[in-house]
């Protein structure tokens, strides 16, 4: 390969480190759009009463004021996942009933955002505040039901609106209680894991307008504007192909963007005043309003013998979708679906519920349900290590799923990858003086490519009359480099230099469906789909050339850039091209395919930390952090390995520091970065990461994906290593100073 498995830099980094994209705000093609600003409730549970916008649409400035009167009566999900989607329709765009503290009340448009805010401070609202369930440990079964509606769902997910059960679901593998009773050491412990805000730099943000022939254009910082599209057609009662939705430059996602968070409102404005509009964000409004990952309480119940063959697990699970239903049963359905098979050879069984609460709605986040699962199960798996006295990767050794041809990849060869590499044998505990000690760690992890049987993907190739290609697609990038990983394959196949491909991605209009950046899907599904597309154009050059040059196909030869019959004549790639479109070929030459796979291959990770704890205050810093990952063979590594730093620094954050708490009556307490820490580069110690390449046959080039599986090792990991050092064990993330040293000083 000459191209594919090269480490070139990114098509778009020379622009994006001078500045030169153009995001969402920068678009904004009129200065007179309308502001659109949201007056939210200040109660976790209401019923509006009574709403007086009068005085405020008398300020001068003020367009108009929404309330849930205007709008359609229509209930959607705003959960980007294809159709049928699994989660529930239970929101409308207002409603007169408010589910949290900060879910919308009224649209406001203005010409100004200072004239919006003071329009919203004089609407006058009456609620009637009802008895709300913020601790979500209570929300199931309890006599306050968050959704006592009727709520439409396309297919069972084990809802029941009655119970505050958004979706529910038993799975199970071989015989669990069985192997209970064959089990000589039985543990049961529970963890829990908080919501965690995506922390994003640019903010969610929307800007709309009607284009010359009265259709509705939405640009938005998104990660799936074809769902967009089709939740936005959904909510306004209108058809798809009067709404075009366009995707610039995004200033990060991370699942965040996943879900539709902010366009269904100034969408609503446009369509109703036929003038521009736009919405963004503050980051008050990103933090404490939007989404963030699922709350979830974990029950993890494990059987072994003495020698640490794992005979059951048993995983209870309660998970917060909070106010809606936004991806309620697909994220937890991870929990079971990326540790299941993690340990293939040991019977399991995970119950899980999925309740409604009066907080800010989870949604997705990168690693979705697995990091979750990944925490609970990877912790207990090391605390029945520490009790039968056996090295936690021995006890992976000899329980975790074997390298097959089932199976690409392999999750043992990447323990043994990093034993070695981290010195794992020699990291013992070690005591720095002044009450600060050195321990380790170790976890593993897989995910998966893209959602099997699910989604597809298109990709679209064209070729100029100046020899350059334009390869189209509907995937977002979003700071990981798809379009760069994309291009890349494409010039493979096509055997010319990336200069020669033109990416364009991500508008309704112009671009091959595509679901979107999500399920690790992008490298994989897309990637095939692009494969696919460039194959065809091969051909399609290939039979104009053999019409351009009278010779039959098999006569002529490939070189790329051009063309050359058996006698030495070429054909240059900008010739045909000039040619095909000319009254002589009369084709331009397009070629689009499409791609959806049946399997989605797991990438693997195991993941080592040492950390060191200052047992007098419980304070903790990540020292040294590895990761030795099976992405299959990386298309890029140079940006594989910026992936796999960042998603460890993300599983960090989640660790040790980042924390959405709510108070009391539903207010979130951490609602600025300055009270939400985020890791900086100081805090994250020294990162390495190490590639274990091997070959998936259904992947493009033999690639798996490589976005989410990153984030999940380091929670499990650096719990442990705080374990080693202090013999204290916290099971609530994130591990704070505090948690931490009211832990070691009670015991």
């Amino acid at each position: 390969m000459k191209i594919v498995n090269k480490s070139i830099k990114k098509i778009d980094s020379i622009g994006v480190i001078t500045g030169r994209p153009l995001y969402t705000d920068d678009l904004v093609i009129n200065n007179n759009s309308l502001i659109v600003k949201l007056l939210r409730s200040p109660h976790a549970y209401a019923k509006i009463i009574e709403i007086d916008t009068s005085i405020a649409k008398k300020v001068p400035g003020v367009e108009a004021v929404y309330t849930h009167h205007d709008v359609p009566n229509t209930m959607f999900t705003l959960a980007g996942q294809s159709y049928p989607e699994p989660s529930p329709y239970d929101r409308k765009i207002l409603s007169e009933y408010v589910r949290y503290v900060g879910d919308p009340v009224a649209i406001i448009a203005a010409v100004d955002e200072k004239t919006a805010e003071k329009a919203m401070k004089l609407i006058k609202v009456k609620y009637e505040v009802l008895e709300a369930v913020v601790d979500y440990e209570k929300a199931l079964d309890s006599d306050i039901l968050v959704h006592p509606e009727d709520v439409h769902i396309n297919f069972p997910i084990g809802f029941d609106n009655k119970r505050n059960l958004a979706s529910s679901y038993l799975e199970t593998k071989g015989d669990v209680e069985k192997g209970f009773e064959e089990s000589d050491v039985i543990i049961e412990k529970t963890y829990y894991t908080q919501p965690q805000i995506h922390a994003m730099m640019e903010t969610y943000r929307t800007a709309c307008y009607l284009d010359a022939h009265g259709r509705l254009t939405v640009v938005s910082s998104t990660q799936i504007p074809f769902h967009v599209r089709r939740h936005l057609a959904r909510a306004l009662e209108m058809p798809s192909s009067r709404i075009r939705v366009i995707k610039p430059k995004i200033g990060g996602g991370f699942g965040g963007k996943q879900t539709s968070v902010c366009e269904i409102y100034p969408a609503f404005v446009t369509m109703k005043t036929g003038k521009p509009s736009k919405i963004i964000y503050s980051r008050k409004e990103t933090q404490a309003y939007s989404n963030t990952r699922h709350a979830m309480r974990l029950k993890v119940k494990i059987g072994s013998d003495k020698e640490g063959n794992i005979k059951a697990i048993d995983i209870n699970v309660l998970s917060n979708t909070g106010a809606y239903g936004e991806h309620a049963p697909t994220v937890t359905s991870l929990v079971v679906y990326k540790t299941f098979p993690l340990y293939a050879k040991v019977p399991m069984r995970c119950k899980a519920d999925i309740v409604y609460s009066n907080t800010m709605v989870g949604a997705a986040f990168r690693g979705y349900g697995a990091t979750q699962g990944t925490f609970a199960v990877e912790s207990a798996v090391n605390e029945l290590a520490h009790k039968l006295g056996i090295d936690p990767t021995e006890i992976r050794m000899k329980n975790l799923v074997d390298h097959s041809d089932k199976v690409s990849g392999d999750i043992k060869k990447c323990i043994s990858i990093g034993k070695e590499a981290f010195d794992w044998e020699n990291r013992t505990v070690k005591d720095m003086g002044n009450g600060k000690v050195r321990a380790s760690g170790m976890a593993v992890t897989m995910q998966g490519s893209g959602i099997a049987n699910v989604d597809t993907a298109s990709a679209t190739l064209k070729l100029h009359d100046s020899g350059d290609y334009t390869l189209y697609m509907g995937v977002t990038d979003m700071g990981q480099g798809c379009d760069t990983v994309l291009a890349q394959m494409a010039s493979e196949i096509l055997e010319v230099p990336v200069e020669k491909i033109i990416v364009n991605t991500a508008d309704t209009d112009t671009s091959p469906y595509d679901p979107g950046a999500y399920a690790s899907s992008g490298t994989y599904v897309t990637g095939n789909a692009v494969i696919l597309a460039a194959e065809k154009m091969k051909k399609e050059v290939m039979d104009m050339a053999s019409k351009l040059m009278n010779t039959s196909v098999e006569e002529l030869e490939y070189l790329g850039e051009s063309v050359q019959d058996k006698n030495g004549n070429k054909l240059s790639l900008r010739d045909i091209g000039e040619r095909a479109v000319s009254f002589e070929g009369k084709n331009q030459i397009i070629t689009t395919a499409t791609w959806g796979g049946a399997t989605s291959p797991p990438p693997f990770i195991a993941s080592f930390a040492e950390v060191e704890v200052d047992t007098l205050t419980g304070n903790t810093e990540v020292i040294d952090f590895l990761s030795v990952v099976d992405c299959g063979t990386p298309i890029n590594p140079a940006l594989a390995q910026v992936q796999v730093e960042g998603g460890i620094a993300q599983g960090i954050g989640l660790a040790l520091y980042e924390d959405i708490q709510f108070d009391e009556k539903g207010k979130v307490k951490h609602d600025t970065l300055m009270q939400y820490k985020i890791p900086s580069r100081k805090d994250l110690g020294n990162i390495n990461v190490i590639f274990s390449y091997s070959n998936e046959p259904t992947g493009p080039f033999g690639a798996k994906s490589i976005g989410e599986v990153v984030i999940n090792t380091a929670s499990p990991a650096i719990a442990d290593a705080i374990y080693n050092a202090t013999k204290a064990r916290v099971r609530s993330l994130p591990i704070t100073s505090e948690k931490l040293f009211w832990e070691i000083h009670s015991k």
